[in-house]
């Protein structure tokens, strides 16, 4: 097992990047490893053209250890948005959801009930947009059929409560989840989710296109696999008719992915089962504790929840005036997010103390500007 210390040192970026929950920069490992790949591509040998696609197989097995799942339940997809159209499309009834969501979710629940007319939005009033177990409860409806829901919310880092929105929900009803956020970086309850859609490019740093979907027993149960392609049919690729939806997750897919986006997502995957996600989440808490200090000592408020069991990587910044905080941040080299009255701050394991002491030079220059 690869110690932290391991893990850090394959994050050779420049100082200043705290912008994580946007995008991961590859890893060294990752970007060494897949060069080699390339080169196999290359060759036009069958037998190096095998090893590449075998890499699929090692993405989905690395995906179900890290979640607690059978092989059979996991499928790659091009992104999270992908997975949460298989899942959505395929259902029938009320799905549940805030319209405070990251734009996927809220987008695929109503371009399917416009499209299919089988599901009807039931949009969830909450507070800060913080998806509990006490909303959905006082919420749910006769025919609510499923909830879909972000692990971690894209805005404030407030990490949804898997376990208590299982016992809202009840056994019947699905529970989806958008993990992309903290899939890798938070020990969560997965074994509570029927369906669970990520994607590679922010956190594993394995870059655009290493998506994946999961889908347990009862999902597939209840999803009916509306995008089904040649892909993910019973007994593989069949000519002159049209074989029925595999029996497992390779229902929900519809072509052949790319074989370096599985190859990426398998490296980063490998890094991370190596050093443990709990090892992970411990020295990203000290990282964002670390910013929510340097905020709170300069009087900038911290809207993300000050409980670490609550949130993940993301702390969200309210000042008075995000522009002028913004400049100084840009002045500095520092990348972060800032839109919506929020700055969105997102470190990683291997931010180092030079770009949080770049953090506190800027946060110190916005408050002698007040």
């Amino acid at each position: 097992m690869s110690t932290i210390e391991e893990y850090r040192a394959t994050f050779d970026g420049e100082p200043g990047y705290l912008n994580w929950a946007a995008f991961g920069p590859l890893s060294s490992t990752v970007r060494d490893e897949v060069v080699a790949d390339l080169g196999m591509l290359g060759t036009g040998r069958s037998s190096s053209i095998a090893h590449v696609e075998e890499r699929e197989v090692e993405a989905r097995t690395a995906i179900a250890g890290l979640l607690g799942l059978p092989i059979e339940a996991v499928t790659l997809q091009p992104s999270t948005a992908y997975g949460l159209m298989h899942a959505v499309y395929g259902l029938g009834g009320g799905v549940l959801a805030s319209p405070a969501e990251f734009p996927a979710i809220p987008t695929v629940i109503t371009r399917a009930a416009d499209a299919l007319g089988r599901i009807r939005p039931q949009w969830l009033q909450t507070t800060d947009g913080f998806v509990t177990p006490e909303a959905v409860a006082d919420q749910l409806e006769e025919d609510t059929t499923a909830l879909v829901v972000s692990l971690v919310d894209f805005r404030t880092g407030y990490r949804a409560d898997l376990t208590g929105l299982r016992e809202a929900l009840g056994p019947d009803r699905l529970l989806i989840v958008d993990a992309i956020q903290g899939f890798g970086v938070v020990d969560a309850d997965w074994g509570a989710a029927d369906v669970i859609a990520g994607h590679g490019y922010k956190w594993l740093r394995a870059g655009r296109g290493s998506g994946f979907a999961t889908f347990n027993a009862h999902a597939r149960e209840r999803i009916a696999p509306v995008l089904s392609g040649h892909h993910g049919v019973e007994g593989g690729l069949t000519v002159d008719e049209v074989p029925a939806p595999a029996a497992d997750a390779n229902a929900y897919t519809v072509a052949r992915g790319d074989a370096l986006a599985a190859a990426r997502l398998a490296i980063a995957l490998s890094e991370i089962a190596e050093v443990s996600v709990p090892v992970i989440e411990e020295a990203l808490t000290e990282r964002t504790e670390r910013v929510i200090e340097i905020a709170q000592r300069h009087d900038i408020r911290v809207a993300s929840p000050l409980d670490p069991e609550r949130r993940a990587g993301i702390v969200a910044l309210a000042p008075d005036n995000v522009a002028a905080l913004g400049a100084e941040l840009a002045n500095r080299g520092v990348t972060v997010t800032a839109r919506s009255g929020i700055v969105r701050v997102a470190p990683h394991v291997g931010t180092d103390d030079e770009t949080l002491g770049l953090l506190d030079e800027a946060c110190a220059a916005y408050a002698q500007q007040r």
